[in-house]
């Protein structure tokens, strides 16, 4: 073929010249490439691989007291990791924006093709191919005698239609045929599943908001009131009201940790914790419950968690005079597996000046080769608490908020212990002993006096650290995850095809069934789906036959 005369063949050193796509056109290139499904697979693996650093890092949302002692054991590396955002991973600006991004890439995935699935619905299936004898599963047969063309396409229209299918006849150079085809349902599915993808999105982002969680350590026998100002500490979300809290208490009546004693090679690990609690919603009786690992206590619109336990010693400090400046019970944080714990007393008033005492409690006391003090199993039978003494400024007076697991003792003295010549004081559950330069006196109080001589089990309360959850989103997201998951199996197991019947005749007079289907991606089913529907066919054609007179026969 000749070209035009006008047309006008570019020098080969010209290149490729690129239209110029302008402002517009950039952004239409954007959405498309951030609406591809393979670009929301990739942001759904960036947002998982995002959240890893939550993980291997305390939270603040979840674990303040943790991002607290982080920053004290690794001084150098916590700012650099906090600039970056790693104790806030899930509210992050970096973490949002790949929220962000595949949300949107999701919503501009699943509307098009929405729009695309609801029109393929209401279409009729495609035409008969010209020769069926290309695609799979191509099966003929022969109709019974005296079966003419358009009624054996209506019978197989009406068997196609019990299987499923959405079926049209259609007519084309004399041959009438019947195109059907069903597994529209898997492309419903993979919507279903997308859909449910956006609404887990939206309801951990925004529904998320209207939460909190909450810390608190109860020692046995202390309440807790659901107000804001009786947690330890509190994370709320974005639109939290604190009027939303509903008012109950809380008492935590006993801990009890069972531990491993049969297996040596496991022993005295913990088997199983249980706190027995007391729960007393407003205006209601109260009720007995349990808060185990993994076993939380539900009232009030929040979940009660279990999060940590350890020792609480209770201590009495009292003046020169006997009258007693301080009594409490001291929650130890436990240091090993055997729970050796460390423990800060502060006695800011009441004494001749401020005393200030770093303990370490062994629950059962040993003693190594070097000499130093170890417990060398977890539960109580043989507890000991060694104190340190300071005297002082505890720095309570400046205004400034100090955390009550640490003393600074750059500005007090040493009394016992360490290079003072001074032994630590040593307690056994029951004892007391004089403090340093007569400043009063320290008692080891036993919770459990009426036990018998040598018999320490309850001598010491417990304590048990909660975290307390309210989440609204729970129901949904749990709704969300049901419907993605359902969507994925039809979309995975629910097979796309097409089947086709042809009536063809014949010159000697006799009527050429053809039969053949054709899937959409991998069905290897096919062939057999389609030589069944050959067989059932026939066979209902000649069930009809016999079944009808034969004076109508002729």
């Amino acid at each position: 073929m000749s070209r035009p005369s006008d047309h006008y063949d570019a020098p080969a050193s010209a290149g490729i010249v690129q239209p110029h796509l302008g402002f517009a056109g950039w952004l239409r290139w954007f959405w498309r490439q951030l609406t591809n499904m393979r670009t929301a697979l990739f942001l759904l693996l960036l947002l998982a691989i995002a959240a890893v650093p939550g993980s291997l890092v305390p939270q603040r949302s979840s674990d303040p007291n943790g991002v607290t002692q982080y920053f004290a054991d690794k001084p150098d590396l916590a700012p650099l990791l906090d600039t970056v955002q790693a104790f806030d991973v899930y509210s992050s600006a970096w973490f949002s924006a790949i929220y962000l991004l595949l949300f949107i890439s999701l919503i501009g995935c699943v509307i098009p093709r929405t729009k695309h699935h609801y029109l393929a619905l209401r279409a009729k299936p495609p035409r008969t191919p010209v020769r069926l004898s290309r695609l799979a599963g191509f099966t003929t047969r022969i109709a019974p005698a005296g079966t003419d063309a358009p009624a054996a396409v209506e019978s197989a229209r009406r068997l196609l239609k019990t299987s499923g299918y959405r079926a049209a006849v259609f007519e084309n150079r004399g041959e009438t045929s019947v195109s059907a085809e069903r597994g529209y349902l898997r492309e419903t599915g993979n919507l279903v599943f997308h859909f449910a993808l956006v609404g887990i999105l939206i309801t951990v982002g925004f529904g998320g908001g209207f939460g909190f969680s909450g810390q608190r350590v109860l020692v046995e026998g202390q309440t807790f009131v659901n107000t804001l100002l009786a947690y330890d500490s509190f994370n709320p979300g974005r639109f939290f009201n604190d009027t939303s809290l509903t008012p109950y208490k809380l008492t935590l009546d006993n801990f009890d940790v069972t531990y491993e004693e049969k297996n040596l090679k496991a022993y005295g690990q913990p088997i199983d914790f249980t706190a027995e609690v007391t729960i007393t919603p407003r205006g209601e009786a109260a009720e007995a419950s349990q808060v185990k690992v993994n076993g939380p206590a539900r009232t009030g619109g929040t979940d009660v968690y279990l999060l940590g336990n350890g020792y609480a010693p209770t201590l009495t400090v009292k003046d020169p005079n006997g009258v007693v400046v301080f009594t409490d019970s001291v929650p130890f944080l436990p240091q090993d597996a055997n729970l050796t714990s460390l423990g800060v007393i502060k006695v800011p008033d009441g004494l001749a000046e401020q005393l200030g005492m770093i303990g370490f409690f062994y629950p059962t006391q040993a003693t190594a080769d070097s000499g130093a003090f170890f417990s060398s199993y977890p539960d109580l039978q043989y507890p000991l608490l060694t104190l340190n003494v300071y005297s002082g400024d505890l720095g309570l007076d400046a205004g400034v908020p100090t955390s009550v697991y640490s003393l600074d003792i750059d500005k007090m003295t040493q009394l016992t212990g360490g290079k003072t010549d001074v032994e630590s004081i040593e307690l056994k559950p029951g004892e007391t002993r004089e403090l340093p330069n007569g400043l009063g006196s320290v008692t080891f109080d036993d919770a459990n006096p009426g036990a018998q001589n040598g018999d320490f089990s309850g001598s010491v309360l417990r304590f048990a650290s909660f975290d307390i959850h309210h989440d609204p989103t729970q129901l949904w997201v749990l709704s969300f995850a049901v419907l993605a998951l359902l969507g994925l199996l039809t979309s995975l197991f629910v097979p796309r095809r097409r089947v086709w019947v042809k009536a063809v005749p014949e010159q000697d007079g006799s009527l050429r069934l053809e039969y053949a289907g054709l899937a959409r991606g991998e069905d290897p089913t096919l062939e057999s789906a389609v030589s069944d529907l050959a067989d059932r066919h026939t066979h209902l054609l000649l069930s009809s036959q016999s079944a009808t007179p034969a004076s109508e026969q002729k």
